[in-house]
């Protein structure tokens, strides 16, 4: 027995042509790139008090033009009088960019509304008022329609061209939420413990931070190897994606301050790659092993870097030997629980 969804769907839906991913590609940076620009206007220009900025230009500017490229994109995949029935027959790489622009479309009205007649956010008013939460998960959806749509191909592997697109997509898609959840992230922020309590209270900013470790661990390794279930990844494509991000949070929320921690972490995250290449193909386990050895070892390894810098550095990490090897502990087995996950989630049937 079928559903009527199921009746709906197709026999065999049409290909997303190499325009089509480009240009939505092109709309979801214009819209990310705008959310960047109004967050470094926040942060350096804390006395914005209105919703009428450039940067809000920017932002929405983006969410029509990438609204306008789903349209467009759409346009062959429906019949003429498009119904509810049409719209839920179409693949899955389509439906969840048109799910993020619903999200943007209703929290940019709120959002909106919201400025003006309760005022501009601020600190942790911005990362938890309901009109940016849609905005940012909108934003997301959108950016990684182009990855999705050159998912649905045959393609064993990814070409140069191919592995840029999925780059840019895939940053797109992150960024966003690293912005909006810099509030419990290691990156853009304090990466050193203070060092002025002994023992440390359970609520303080040391404890706060150790969060920031693990929720930063996630989101860095969740990208890369959701992409590395459906091609191998390209060789430099993992390390880009955590060097920009790290060098981008630092440059928008940190610059005025030392720039050694995103450095040492893009850099470290460099070396491991070239290390690990050079060292899963001698492990005999199968893939999913190798994959479960990366999350074990690439953390500790990249965040015991960014300690170590800052020992040398700062003269002390800020964290006892009971803290600081906890946190590369609970680094480490934060990696392996994401790999587990993130691999182990099943790809729904058309």
């Amino acid at each position: 027995m079928t559903t009527s969804v199921e009746a709906a769907r197709p026999v065999e839906a049409a290909p997303f042509s190499a325009k089509e991913r480009w240009v939505l590609l092109i709309a979801s940076a214009w819209l990310v790139i705008g959310l960047q620009l109004d967050a470094y206007a926040h942060a350096t220009t804390p006395e914005l008090e209105t919703f009428w900025t450039p940067w809000h230009g920017v932002l929405y500017s983006g969410i029509a033009a990438s609204g306008f490229t789903l349209l467009w994109i759409m346009r062959s995949r429906l019949p003429g009088i498009p119904t509810y029935r049409s719209v839920l027959a179409l693949p899955n790489a389509l439906r969840l960019p048109l799910a993020g622009m619903a999200f943007l479309l209703v929290g940019g009205g709120v959002d909106t509304l919201w400025h003006n007649i309760w005022g501009i956010e601020q600190d942790m008013e911005i990362f938890v008022s309901p009109s940016h939460e849609f905005i940012i998960l909108g934003m997301a959806l959108v950016a990684m329609g182009p990855t999705l749509m050159l998912a649905t191909g045959p393609e064993k592997r990814l070409s140069v061209g191919g592995a840029f697109l999925v780059g840019i997509s895939t940053l797109f898609a992150a960024l966003p939420v690293h912005i909006y959840s810099l509030h419990a992230s290691a990156i853009g922020f304090r990466h050193l413990g203070s060092g002025d309590i002994d023992p440390v209270p359970i609520f303080s900013p040391d404890a706060q931070l150790i969060h920031g470790y693990v929720f930063s661990t996630i989101l860095l390794l969740v990208p890369f190897i959701v992409i590395g279930r459906r091609w191998p990844l390209p060789f430099g494509l993992a390390s880009v994606l955590v060097a920009v991000i790290a060098v981008l949070m630092h440059l928008m929320f940190d610059s005025r301050d030392d720039w050694w921690p995103a450095l040492t972490l893009a850099a470290a995250a460099f070396a491991l790659e070239i290390v690990l290449r050079l060292v899963t193909p001698l492990v005999k386990v199968g893939a999913n092993g190798r994959w479960i050895l990366f999350g074990l070892v690439a953390p500790p390894a990249a965040w015991g870097a960014v300690l170590l810098v800052g020992q040398i550095q700062e003269g002390s990490t800020g964290y006892n030997i009971h803290m600081l090897t906890g946190l590369l502990t609970l680094t480490a087995l934060t990696g392996v629980g994401t790999v587990l996950v993130a691999r182990s989630v099943q790809r729904l049937p058309e």
